[in-house]
């Protein structure tokens, strides 16, 4: 099946770490592919690194963390090169046809932002082995992935922190 998860709120890439750990859990062959979230900032790396080198990591992207705990914002090209990486990584995985569960941490916004783009995103997803279930993640999500989903969970923010000018907090936001 094809899962979603979407919304402003935060945990979308949380609650996609929450199955992989399940699905770990339960002898499944996991692949993580990371999409536009470059740099070492990321602390699921290092966990899956040092103590689940079962889960295939890929990470792409520039980063956009800046040192003072802020984001880049934009979109240049090699931010686009960045992203047809990953979808080529994905293409692989696909032609593999090993893993029970792949996750495609922040493919939604990489495509409404135009670092991949919808077309090439949806031809991909209907390459999908059958047998292999598919998470995307990430803030506005284009209506053609929820067509094609199974499961669509949106989290929707009331109230966050960085409103009041808390940074992104490492070990609990990245």
């Amino acid at each position: 099946m094809i899962q979603i998860y979407t919304g402003d709120g935060k945990g979308k890439t949380t609650a996609a770490l929450g199955l992989i750990l399940r699905a770990v859990a339960c002898g499944m062959k996991v692949a993580y592919v990371q999409f536009d979230k470059g740099g070492k900032h990321y602390s699921e790396r290092k966990i899956f690194a040092e103590r689940f080198p079962e889960v295939d990591m890929f990470g792409t992207g520039l980063d956009r963390m800046e040192d003072i705990g802020r984001f880049r914002f934009g979109v240049t090209d090699k931010d686009k090169q960045e992203g047809e990486k990953g979808l080529e990584i994905v293409r692989k995985l696909f032609q593999e046809a090993k893993h029970d569960l792949i996750v495609l941490d922040e493919i939604n916004v990489s495509t409404s932002l135009g670092i991949v783009s919808e077309a090439d995103v949806l031809a991909l997803l209907k390459q999908k082995p059958p047998q292999t279930e598919l998470v995307l993640t990430g803030r506005n999500v284009p209506i053609s992935f929820i067509e094609l989903a199974d499961l669509v969970t949106e989290m929707r923010m009331n109230k966050h922190y960085i409103q009041q000018g808390v940074k992104a907090r490492n070990g609990l936001d990245y």
